[in-house]
């Protein structure tokens, strides 16, 4: 490869990079239909092989998910919003309680200075904190009530993500091809591998750790409503969401769930309860839901994870977000092809 044909590439990958940031509040439904049409091919593709045409397996696919999602919108996301709202409205009763009786119990028991634990301050804190964001919300709410344009935006975004879905499904077996039949003929042997390479990391963090996480969420909440512990369905699938990184969500769950059920009840055996929900979860990760879904490890280290989310969020906004896993799972495995480039040249044998 040339000189010039490297600065080509070069200039065409800032060019990229920079329409993408240009274009990145439009692009946005594009990248959650794509998103989705993904996650949906492999069934459509099973779907195909069982002599259905592609449309009406795209339809099928289609249907379901379009099911699932509105299932989500109409059932759990009021509920998580009304336990979310009467968690906020707990909260100085919380902090009243840990005042009045958890502080002088550790006081007593640990021999701390009841003074070093004061939550003056912190009480102080979250109430500025929570006057901010009210102010913020108000802000926005108040930009949102006079700007029609903002709300007819998010409509079209919500309209146009099912469109985008359903034909990115229905043709993204031709557009692979036409993709690959773009690539120059002496490279198409180390992109195709790399693109199988990125394909398999995708696929088992993108399918596989989303239905862990949603069977996490769905035995925490279970387990934890079982117990009769409050806000069960918020607490457990908050620590499902979060349980991509490995023992983040038992760490969040447990905390939380502790909190409220000992604040419920003032006893230690719904403690124990608790941890059984986490200990059940956890065992049915490990023996279970991981190697039936997720398979071999995957690559992509979680600190890379909450790194390339938090910068593609800081960079791009929402779609950031969106394109932070699928850019860190390509960087990912060219990094290890780099690794063993290396390894193989004669930089590193000398």
């Amino acid at each position: 490869m040339s000189d010039a044909q490297k600065w080509l590439i070069f200039t065409a990958v800032v060019a990229f990079a920079w329409l993408l940031y240009r274009l990145a509040p439009v692009l946005t439904p594009f990248m959650v239909g794509a998103m989705l049409a993904y996650l949906g091919d492999p069934l459509a593709d099973r779907l195909q092989a069982m002599r259905l045409s592609r449309t009406v397996a795209v339809i099928l696919v289609f249907a379901i998910m379009l099911i699932a999602g509105l299932v989500f919108l109409i059932v759990l996301v009021p509920l998580l919003q009304a336990q979310l709202i009467s968690f906020m409205d707990r909260v100085p009763r919380m902090l009243e309680w840990i005042q009045n009786t958890g502080i002088p119990w550790l006081s007593a028991t640990l021999g701390i200075e009841a003074e070093r634990l004061d939550p003056a301050v912190l009480r102080s804190a979250v109430a500025a904190h929570w006057k901010d964001v009210g102010s913020i919300v108000g802000f926005v709410l108040g930009k949102v009530g006079h700007s029609g344009q903002i709300v007819l935006a998010w409509i079209a975004y919500v309209l146009l993500v099912p469109v985008v879905t359903f034909y990115l499904l229905r043709d993204w077996d031709e557009l692979v091809v036409k993709f690959a039949s773009l690539i120059p003929r002496r490279y198409e042997g180390t992109v195709r591998r790399l693109a199988a390479e990125c394909d398999a990391v995708l696929a088992a963090f993108l399918r596989g750790q989303l239905l862990v996480m949603f069977a996490l969420g769905t035995i925490y909440s279970v387990g934890l409503w079982i117990a009769g512990v409050e806000f069960a369905l918020l607490i457990g699938m908050g620590a499902g969401v979060v349980s991509f990184v490995p023992y983040l969500g038992p760490i969040v769950g447990i905390s939380l769930a502790g909190l409220v059920a000992f604040m419920q009840y003032h006893d230690w055996l719904h403690l124990f309860y608790v941890a059984i929900v986490f200990g059940i979860g956890q065992a049915t990760e490990g023996m279970v839901l991981s190697p039936m879904l997720v398979g071999e490890r995957i690559g992509l280290h979680p600190v890379a994870v909450i790194f390339a989310v938090l910068a593609g969020g800081q960079l791009f906004g929402f779609f950031g977000v969106l394109l932070a896993l699928p850019v860190a799972a390509v960087v990912t495995v060219l990094l290890r092809y780099a690794h063993e480039r290396y390894l193989g040249s004669s930089l590193y044998g000398t």
